[in-house]
């Protein structure tokens, strides 16, 4: 809030200066269409912002791979009534995931008490192992969540490259605005100069007789018309500078205001080529963060539908675990025979309708997905076919205009001559200047629309800057 208040006063302060002419002078200081990107690249809090999509999967990522992160697993359970001492049992236990659905786990049991089974033994380790045979052997719930979440890294890099073209974007149009607005406030300013030098001319032409006063007053009226516009034009082009302000920011993160004095940087238009519109064709096809993103999601569909099949199958896991006890012992030893313990689980759904109905889901999430992503591709061609189309057709536009103006300007020259020998009237001569003057701004729209126009189609294109 005291930023934006600064930046008012600081607009107010411009405006109702009396002397607008420090916008006229020869300026050196140019703040040129790239220099500006890049500062935006640099320092704006979006694009830091959109960097955080990067830190929050990378996040994601780190809870997916924890759960195949070793558990230390200790439990302690005591059990005496009128002093006796029934039982004192604590089990630690240490389980490691490795590959696939297998868990390796180690233990020790430490037992006292009157109680115990006969089956306890006061002092026991263990090891083992467990695998599933059926369900979860190809790929269980940890892994389908680890493989998800890694394309989701590229889910999140699409996001961000949204997101940075979309402030690019509108960047874009608000500086091409600007330089818009200083060109109208040059023309202005050349056109209000023009007029007061004629009407001091005229007035001290009619002091001596040599033209009518009702000229000078003529020249008066042209030459507080321009006045008005010219200072509309410099609280026009003042506005626009604030505007573009609002995207440079430094790098400790603090707003930055454009100084008195820089100027936005001189257009030079060059044809676009077809060539551009086939590479930008194929580059929104391969790069666009909407595809890419309909496209990863697509990925992690087919991964959802691999998880889903394997869930069809019925559950049989098998474990295994040697002991090691001095109540036991290990005499004549045998891993089959002595001193182990096997289990053997399965578990299957009779009707499996919540599995069937799981991966009917994920396949119509494939079909509306692959439908999203034809329609979105088919969007973006003619996205960037209508931004190439207008481009080209303003190329030609400011061609012509070009012309008329040098057509325009012989006119005015002509005017100018025959007003010299008494042949024209200064009406006729204010008309064609500013008829010249108009004809000039048209030609600077036509730059600004056109350097919109491709901003328009690389923006299409789901790029930020020109391949």
């Amino acid at each position: 809030m005291k930023q934006q208040i600064k930046n008012w006063i600081y607009v107010f302060s411009l405006i109702i200066s009396v002397n607008f002419d420090v916008f006229a002078q020869n300026i050196e200081k140019t703040l040129s269409y790239i220099d500006f990107y890049g500062l935006i690249l640099k320092n704006h809090p979006v694009v830091k912002l959109a960097n955080l999509e990067i830190d929050y999967a990378q996040t994601e990522l780190l809870q997916a791979k924890g759960q195949f992160d070793p558990k230390l697993i200790s439990g302690f359970d005591r059990k005496a009534i009128n002093g006796d001492d029934y039982y004192n049992r604590w089990v630690t236990d240490l389980k490691i995931p490795v590959w696939g659905g297998i868990d390796v786990k180690l233990g020790n049991e430490r037992n006292s008490g009157k109680y115990l089974r006969r089956d306890e033994s006061d002092y026991l380790n263990f090891a083992g192992f467990s695998v599933p045979v059926g369900r979860g052997m190809l790929l269980d719930t940890r892994r389908n969540t680890l493989e998800q979440t890694k394309i989701y890294q590229n889910i999140a890099k699409a996001e961000q490259q949204k997101m940075i073209n979309k402030i690019i974007f509108s960047a874009a149009k608000d500086y091409w605005e600007w330089y818009l607005a200083y060109q109208n406030f040059l023309l202005q300013k050349e056109g209000l100069d023009l007029a007061q030098n004629r009407f001091e001319l005229l007035v001290q032409r009619a002091k001596i007789g040599e033209v009518a006063a009702v000229d000078s007053v003529e020249a008066k009226i042209t030459y507080q018309d321009r006045q008005v516009g010219y200072q509309q034009a410099a609280v026009d082009y003042i506005n626009t500078t604030v505007i573009v302000s609002n995207y440079l920011w430094n790098n400790q993160e603090q707003p930055l205001m454009i100084p008195e004095g820089v100027i936005p940087q001189t257009v030079v238009s060059t044809s676009v080529e077809p060539e551009i519109l086939e590479n930008l064709r194929q580059q929104a096809q391969k790069n666009h963060p909407e595809i890419a993103k309909l496209n990863f999601k697509f990925d992690q569909l087919k991964i959802e539908e691999r998880f889903r099949r394997e869930m069809l199958k019925p559950q049989l896991d098998l474990s295994y675990s040697v002991a090691s006890s001095p109540k036991y012992g290990l005499e004549n030893y045998s891993i089959i025979r002595s001193n182990h313990k096997i289990g053997v689980d399965f578990e299957m759904p009779l009707f499996l309708r919540k599995e069937r109905g799981k991966l009917q889901q994920v396949k119509i999430k494939q079909l509306q997905t692959d439908l999203d992503r034809r329609q979105l591709s088919r969007e973006i061609t003619n996205e960037v076919n209508i931004a190439y189309n207008e481009a080209v057709y303003l190329m030609q536009q400011l061609k012509t205009q070009q012309d008329a103006v040098k057509n325009q300007e012989i006119l005015l020259k002509a005017e100018q001559n025959k007003f010299q020998i008494g042949e024209s009237s200064l009406f006729l001569i204010n008309s064609r200047e500013s008829k010249l003057i108009d004809m000039r701004l048209k030609v600077e729209a036509l730059k600004s629309k056109y350097q919109k126009a491709m901003a328009s189609m690389v923006f299409a294109a789901g790029l930020s800057e020109l391949p």
